[in-house]
């Protein structure tokens, strides 16, 4: 039949009677079958038939316009005898399914049914402790080691939780200051507190503390064999349960908002208590070098690392500041008490986003009387190893921090010391380029933060990098004698993380002191009392600051300083 005389026959239906098929422009999911809007395959069309009363499926007829073709035909028979074929597997494959979800929906049901009669059973059992019993002794998790085969108490938070059978559970229990596996047996895993534990609870537990079987393991090689437990508080599950707000993938906005929680973890919250020993190491280290601790204020009037970066506020109708370093009121303190040191916070409004900066941080800084600038070389280095050597000598921070960083080991060796002219050689011989035009480093150039890194994980040792050019430095750094177009000044660089103490000699003489106030466009009337320091009785002297959170994101190999800190604070960021 020729393409004019299958038209003829078409165009002689009635257009009700046709279902339309276009297998270039028709939708199977969206179409009616009208020739406005046409199903895309002839089983679509023969489903659309089969839908229709008895009466009316006899008159419908399927007409398909082929791919590239104008007009539409009747159907094959052979293309209607695959659709219909393939439709009747379909129906098939539905029913299939039909019945399928009609039983898994029964099984889910009476496992439901199941579960809802269990907890209700299980509110039936009610735990009481055996008065005949030796009396539980109450302790830490920290001191179950001494405790075992003694009844003891302890409370915590459920760090981990696990049930075998329907006759065993194990709670992995926290309490911060160890983690603690226990056995709950039988009767005691058939409360309703024990079908509906969930992570984050508070619980008391009392029983045997007892050394695992041999080949099983469990924190600290014990576990507490439980013999009566109560729920204190009962976290939250379902949508609101901690592992459903994040995990160790989550994106790390979602874990700052989360950071209250986030702390609970193993990893933060070892990098918290390590951070706690070396605060403590560096107060014993200075104590044992004849340091006084000061506490100067955090609201001040003046700045000491250019203004840029100050956060301002009103005091009383007064514009004031949040201190940016304590070194001018450290230095106050040298004829009154000798050497002095400080562990308080500065204040930086550093519109910047790197992983080793915050806008609040802890600073510990020290000034020293009566000393050369090799002394303060010296002083920076042994007050390193020092601190590490103080906290690598405690067994329970040493395992924290083998754990958080399996290579970190105490320094032996002494730090390079390299002049800022000589590390602007070494990073033209290596082939580091500014960033801005792709040149060669040349004296003068603050060095920034990614070469400055490159060069300290390239050498990979600390390094003691002084002698920064006049312009670069903060106005207080004097220039050397035997090159006036430099300072006395450090910074000390170490791998991984870049610089983690600044220092220097400090101007000590006042006319100079004068000059550079008049070089940095600075009003010396605020600084009265620092000037005065000069007038009455002045002599040499220089400190440093080091930021506790670079520290210890050396320390334990933290990717940011964020993790360093309880709650950073950053550029949008100020809460939790």
């Amino acid at each position: 039949m020729s393409t004019e005389e299958v038209t003829a026959k078409i165009s002689t239906m009635d257009i009700a009677d046709l279902v339309f098929v276009d297998e270039a422009a028709g939708s199977d999911e969206s179409g009616s079958g009208s020739k406005s809007a046409p199903y895309k395959t002839p089983q679509a069309a023969v489903a659309h038939i089969a839908d229709q009363p008895e009466d009316k499926q006899e008159a419908l007829k399927i007409v398909v316009k082929k791919a590239g073709e104008e007009e539409y035909s009747p159907v094959t028979p052979s293309a209607l005898k695959k659709a219909k074929k393939a439709h009747e597997l379909a129906l098939k494959k539905a029913k299939k399914q039909a019945e399928q979800e009609a039983r898994d929906k029964e099984q889910d049901e009476a496992r439901q049914a199941e579960e809802q009669r269990k907890l209700e059973e299980s509110k039936k059992v009610v735990l009481t402790e055996d008065s005949s019993l030796p009396r539980a002794r109450l302790i830490r998790i920290a001191d179950a080691k001494n405790s075992r085969n003694t009844r003891v108490k302890v409370s915590g938070w459920v760090s981990r939780h696990r049930v075998q059978g329907k006759d065993m559970m194990f709670i992995v229990l926290r309490d911060g200051t160890g983690y603690l596996q226990c056995v709950l047996n039988n009767r005691l895993c058939h409360t309703y507190d024990a079908l509906t534990l969930t992570l984050e609870s508070s619980v008391t537990l009392v029983g045997e503390i007892k050394e695992v079987p041999e080949g099983k393991t469990a924190p600290d090689g014990h576990e507490l064999i439980v013999d009566f437990w109560e729920v204190v508080g009962k976290a939250p599950g379902g949508d609101e349960a901690v592992s459903n707000l994040f995990d160790k993938d989550s994106d790390p906005s979602v874990l700052l908002k989360q950071r209250h929680l986030v702390i609970r973890g193993e990893r933060a919250s070892s990098v918290l208590k390590v951070r706690s020993r070396v605060m403590r190491a560096f107060r014993d280290h200075f104590d044992s070098v004849g340091y006084n601790e000061v506490t100067p204020p955090c609201m001040v009037q003046t700045q000491v690392e250019g203004g840029s970066t100050l956060f301002s506020f009103n005091y009383y109708g007064e514009e004031a500041y949040l201190t940016q370093s304590s070194q001018l009121y450290l230095e106050t303190c040298l004829p009154s008490m000798g050497a002095v040191y400080t562990m308080n916070e500065s204040y930086r409004a550093e519109k910047s986003n790197t992983r080793r900066h915050l806008s609040e941080y802890t600073h510990c800084e020290a000034e020293i009387p009566f000393i050369t600038f090799n002394d303060l070389l010296d002083g920076i280095e042994f007050m390193v190893k020092d601190v590490v050597d103080r906290v690598w000598a405690e067994p329970e921070t040493r395992a924290m921090i083998e754990k958080l960083n399996p290579d970190f080991k105490p320094m032996t060796e002494p730090f390079i010391r390299m002049r800022y002219e000589d590390a602007i050689k070494w990073l033209n011989e290596h082939g580091i380029k500014r960033a801005e035009d792709q040149q060669d480093f040349e004296f003068g150039d603050d060095i920034p933060e990614a070469p400055e890194r490159h060069m300290t994980d390239t050498i990979g040792k600390p390094i003691l990098l002084t002698h920064f050019p006049v312009p670069i430095k903060a106005f207080y750094m004097p220039p050397t004698k035997d090159d006036p177009r430099v300072t006395e000044s450090v910074d000390l660089l170490m791998p991984t993380v870049g610089e983690i103490v600044g220092g220097s000699m400090r101007i000590w003489d006042y006319d100079v002191l004068m000059a550079a106030y008049k070089r940095e466009g600075l009003d010396p009337k605020p600084y009265y009392w620092y000037l005065d320091q000069r007038k009455y009785g002045s002599c040499p002297h220089g400190g440093f600051g080091l930021g506790i959170e670079r520290f210890l994101a050396w320390m334990t190999n933290s990717f940011t300083v964020r993790d360093c800190c309880l709650y950073p604070r950053f550029k949008d960021v100020c809460q939790p």
